[in-house]
């Protein structure tokens, strides 16, 4: 996949646990753990509007992009 999912490198930046994380998000730790390996499919912008809001930090600090040579 192209889209890379910084999201465990943010929150040791911020020094936040993933059972807190999900808890200030409102989701379940499964929940979190899919996101945080990037093998969640799609993420609603209100997820990802919490996330920044709670990491203090902008998208692209949560998520990168790297093109594929598979085209």
């Amino acid at each position: 996949m192209a889209i890379i999912v910084n999201l465990d490198v943010m929150m040791a930046k911020r020094k936040i646990s993933s059972g807190e994380l999900a808890e200030k998000l409102d989701i379940t730790p499964a929940n979190l753990s899919i996101l945080k390996t990037g093998k969640a499919k799609a993420i609603r912008f209100s997820t990802l509007d919490k996330l920044c809001d709670i990491l203090d930090c902008k998208p692209g600090d949560i998520l990168d992009f790297e093109r594929s040579d598979e085209e």
